[in-house]
């Protein structure tokens, strides 16, 4: 429970103990899944927790959403193993936030120049490929910079909430175009007759964990994939954390087909739309419980930012906001560190014209792209 000493009030709960650890507890990371816990840690002499990072030794690129496959098949096109590599991140989680924790009794930037160069020395020392840090805090970023890691662009879609008093009023900040669109889906739902429960973690019941997690595996077996969480795991989770959780029950004919999860964080008053399923078609219904309902949620709970995830830009015609976020990069061997820089050079100049050309579509009728 050190670990916990280290988060800042604003850290959000998933690089809280309790959520990593019920990973690593419920076999959704480590064993054979390709995430290898490797947690690096800064102890003075007596043993105390100074500065931690969440880490792994990743055996592929599943569950990251900062894509690198084309670096992987240059290695492997050479002869040469991409994996493992280091990897600073929260599993299957793309939300930004800090990767290099410091305690409040220590110099933080002594301790963030520490594990940073730690980091460097565990991939040379055990001969991995690369090191990557996925969606640090601003603040990290420029450490990061400073030992050589090389930035790399995303594009998330996230909602704000411009104090709106009901999903009317935020109807009425869009373009007449996204609000008919938004207005003719909820009435394509509305017509199979669907109530749907909103039910706080804290009186979320192991029934209503269990109905989830039916609808969030039928969801990926239709994909023909395979959850990244086990039922214990969401289980544990939901009477670990209950607070930071809120669920969304789609009803039909006193029937339940569907459900979407919320991660809310009411320190930072962000609620991070994670995962829906179903096990019944409604054609719309995802756009219904994984979107407006939430929006619905967060303007009665007056929560400022609804995270939609990675990708999607189908989200902005519901209302969403295109967001720049970073993820930095440590290639070891010096001639892939010279391809890659310049790979991400054009890809920077591309993202930079990706991220204008979204500005042309923006949902509201005043706004902009939001760094």
């Amino acid at each position: 429970m050190d670990w916990n000493t280290l988060l800042a009030p604003d850290a959000g709960p998933f690089l809280s103990y309790a959520f990593l650890n019920t990973l690593e507890i419920t076999g959704c990371v480590g064993g054979n899944t390709g995430w290898q816990v490797a947690h690096l840690l800064v102890e003075d002499s007596e043993s105390r927790l100074l500065g931690a990072m969440p880490l792994y030794l990743k055996q592929h690129s599943y569950g990251e959403f900062v894509f690198d496959w084309a670096w992987a098949q240059a290695y492997e096109q050479n002869n040469l193993p991409y994996y493992p590599k280091a990897l600073s991140a929260i599993p299957f989680t793309p939300v930004r936030g800090p990767r290099l924790l410091v305690s409040t009794i220590v110099d933080k930037q002594i301790i963030q120049e520490t594990l940073v160069a730690g980091l460097k020395t565990l991939v040379t020392q055990n001969q991995l490929s690369s090191a990557h840090v996925l969606f640090p805090e601003n603040d990290e970023l420029e450490e990061l910079k400073k030992q050589g890691f090389m930035l790399r662009d995303s594009v998330q879609f996230h909602w704000r909430n411009a104090q709106y008093q009901d999903f009317e009023q935020f109807l009425a900040d869009l373009t007449m175009k996204r609000r008919k669109n938004i207005r003719r889906e909820r009435a394509a739902v509305a017509n199979h007759d669907i109530r749907y429960r909103h039910i706080p973690g804290s009186i979320a019941t192991a029934d209503d964990w269990a109905f989830f997690y039916r609808c969030y595996e039928n969801t990926y077996k239709e994909h023909r994939s395979s959850p990244y969480l086990t039922e214990e795991c969401i289980q544990l989770l939901g009477a670990g954390m209950p607070e930071n959780f809120h669920l969304i029950i789609a009803i039909q004919n006193e029937r339940p087909i569907a459900s979407s999860l919320l991660v809310v964080d009411r320190h930072t008053s962000t609620a991070y739309g994670r995962y829906w399923g179903a096990i019944e078609h409604i054609p719309c219904l995802h756009f219904e419980l994984a979107y407006y309902q939430a929006i619905e949620y967060c303007i009665k709970e007056q929560i400022q930012i609804f995270e939609g995830g990675a990708q999607g830009e189908h989200k902005m015609a519901r209302g969403f906001l295109p967001t720049t976020l970073h993820s930095a990069h440590w290639i070891a061997d010096a001639g892939f560190s010279n391809a890659v820089k310049r790979f991400l050079e054009r890809e920077h100049e591309g993202m930079a014209a990706y991220v204008d050309e979204l500005e042309q579509h923006i949902p509201l009728k005043s706004s902009k792209v939001l760094a």
